[in-house]
């Protein structure tokens, strides 16, 4: 099969080849998808997993992307619940090879059903965002009706499904980001816009929630910004200034196949949407890592028709 790889820590996005691989190995419990289009984040070149296995071996060639959608082609032994010929997507592990390839090898539990009517492009545009973005909300944060929560990046890709999550859930909510963001967020369902360049920070009020993205100056400047027997919660890094009086913390998504499917349910009836912004081919991969120039929404690699 075709696949993706990367050998050289060094290298980052430059040492990206497209090569042939053997076809992987369906273990106990797994599923071999034939990929239809896959997600990948820029930053995962850093990540300790795309180096090593979950024993801290080497794992070059790591095959990068961890969000799939596609079709079952094979059941390993003891695999239940899904089916050869079924439409499914979801999340690869972290410390085995990825979804920028023609087949990649899957924990069944990872995978939810995805609806015939859903297309593969913005199925592989959802688990990590829209996974992420529940998780930090309401797994961790616990946002309530009524509550105020303010979500840093809310045009990006985990910002932006945060945005309209907290809407539906009865929150207010104030989207932060570029100037030029201004209207997307607003148009998602943000009652208030935030410029992080511009504006007074502390003209957006105490929030029961801040949802960070982005870490650095930005985590930092937020612990203020909560209110007392709120939470500061980030996927960027652990905080190093907690706010007073109240909850501050890091996570990371978990892969979970009910939230999935009820995500995948949302996008058919409209109360969700996903930014897809471009489609490459397998072949673009490499450069898809690394743009000229910025595309708004998250970039999708197709790679079966």
């Amino acid at each position: 099969m075709r696949a993706i790889t990367v050998r050289n820590r060094e290298a980052d996005a430059e040492g990206l080849v497209l090569e042939d691989l053997p076809h992987p190995h369906a273990a106990e419990n797994d599923v071999i998808v034939r990929v239809h289009a896959a997600g990948f984040t820029r930053g995962e070149l850093g990540w300790p997993a795309t180096w090593t296995d979950r024993a801290g071996g080497d794992r070059t060639p790591s095959v990068p992307g961890h969000e799939v959608s596609g079709v079952v082609t094979e059941l390993g032994y003891g695999t239940t619940g899904l089916s050869v010929g079924q439409r499914v997507f979801g999340l690869t592990d972290w410390a085995r090879d990825g979804s920028l390839a023609e087949y990649v090898a899957v924990e069944a539990r990872n995978l939810a059903p995805l609806p015939a009517d859903i297309d593969h492009t913005v199925a592989a545009a959802l688990p990590i965002s829209g996974l992420t973005a529940w998780q930090g909300l309401f797994d961790h944060a616990r946002l309530a009706a009524g509550q105020t929560v303010l979500i840093h990046g809310a045009a990006g890709a985990v910002g932006s499904v945060a945005v309209q999550l907290a809407r539906e859930a009865g929150a207010h909510v104030v989207g932060s980001g570029r100037t030029t963001d201004r209207d997307t967020v607003l148009d998602l369902g943000a009652h208030a816009f935030l410029d992080l360049k511009t504006d007074w920070w502390e003209d957006a009020g105490r929030a029961d929630v801040v949802f960070d993205v982005i870490g650095g100056d930005v985590l930092e400047r937020s612990a203020s910004l909560v209110q007392a027997g709120g939470t500061l919660v980030t996927i960027a890094h652990p905080p190093t200034v907690g706010p007073d009086n109240a909850r501050a913390l890091f996570f990371v998504v978990e892969p979970d196949r009910v939230r999935l499917a009820d995500l995948a349910g949302r996008l058919r009836d409209g109360r969700l949407r996903v930014r897809v912004g471009a489609v490459r081919r397998l072949a673009e991969a490499a450069a898809a890592f690394t743009p000229h120039e910025r595309v708004p929404g998250r970039t999708i690699i197709r790679i079966a028709d």
